[in-house]
């Protein structure tokens, strides 16, 4: 059975650095029959720094996709952890102050929308755990992961707007997920702790302690392979191991992939598909290992 959403890809997933994620998203969601119909017209959800500088302008910008996905009478899904938080928490705040809802349906009036509350936005995890399910994944899967060892990162976001979709500090949507595929979940006691987010940019050192502290975390817990569901998380991992390991004296070299990328792993779809070759941290040799029933070093 097909099932249509509208799809708010987001810029990292468009046209950003996280182009992997868009690419493996859509080439997973062909293969679940599921329809992400592209919000035309769409505008960047501002992220979460542009609330710190001026609040309401930021939900004036969110409330925007909000109205353009109201016309169509669907859920608005996304894939990006930032945006889902963001047009969330947009909607839970129109709903629940009606005085800040009166001054963003001026701002949407100007621009010849309106917005009546009956858009639900979901993180894409959401979606494919709970609409499409374990059974039909499984069914999908073609390619035997082995025992490939698996640490499910969720980051700080998707979990935590209220109500959420899984538990705020031991999530298990995306562990279930992965083991259907047939890979091994390895314990990670820091997979919904945040990696730093864009204090990468402001304040590095910080960041690259967060990000430290998830390597380690999960590299000792034997895993050999890390997913995750978040643009900039995968980005944090990924790009700045080797800051990591020149400021720590460490030598993590563990690929970063987003889930729907190890989905499509294990659908049979080709790594260039995938963008599995865009990481900086090569995941090829730990794929390899998996479908060969091999164990990792």
């Amino acid at each position: 059975m097909k099932r249509y959403y509208t799809y708010f890809p987001g810029c990292s997933s468009s046209d950003g650095g996280s182009k992997a994620y868009g690419m493996s998203t859509e080439s997973v969601a062909k293969i679940l029959d599921i329809e992400l119909i592209e919000l035309e017209d769409w505008n960047c959800c501002g992220s979460t720094p542009y609330s710190g500088v001026d609040e309401l302008a930021s939900l004036c910008n969110s409330a925007r996709n909000l109205a353009l996905a109201e016309k169509k009478g669907f859920d608005i899904v996304t894939p990006c952890s930032s945006c889902y938080v963001i047009l969330k928490r947009t909607n839970q705040y129109l709903k629940e102050y009606p005085r800040l809802k009166a001054k963003v349906d001026e701002a949407l009036h100007a621009g010849g929308l309106e917005y009546h509350g009956t858009v639900k936005p979901r993180h894409l995890l959401d979606v494919i755990v709970n609409d499409i399910g374990m059974d039909e994944i499984k069914s999908k899967v073609k390619v035997n992961l082995g025992e490939l060892k698996v640490a499910p990162y969720y980051g700080c976001q998707i979990v935590r707007p209220v109500p959420s979709f899984d538990h705020p500090e031991y999530p298990q949507s995306l562990d279930k997920l992965v083991e259907s595929m047939g890979a091994k979940v390895t314990p990670f006691p820091l997979k919904s702790r945040c990696c730093g987010g864009s204090l990468i940019i402001s304040e590095e050192d910080l960041a690259l302690q967060s990000v430290q502290k998830l390597l380690d975390n999960a590299t000792s817990n034997g895993a050999e392979l890390i997913v995750t569901v978040c643009p900039l998380c995968q980005t944090n991992l990924d790009v700045y191991q080797g800051k990591v390991n020149k400021k720590f004296k460490t030598k993590f070299k563990i690929p970063i992939l987003f889930f729907t990328q190890l989905m499509g792993v294990a659908f049979g779809i080709d790594n260039k598909t995938l963008g599995i070759e865009k990481s900086i941290v090569p995941a090829e040799k730990a794929l390899a290992k998996a479908m060969k029933g091999e164990k990792g070093g």
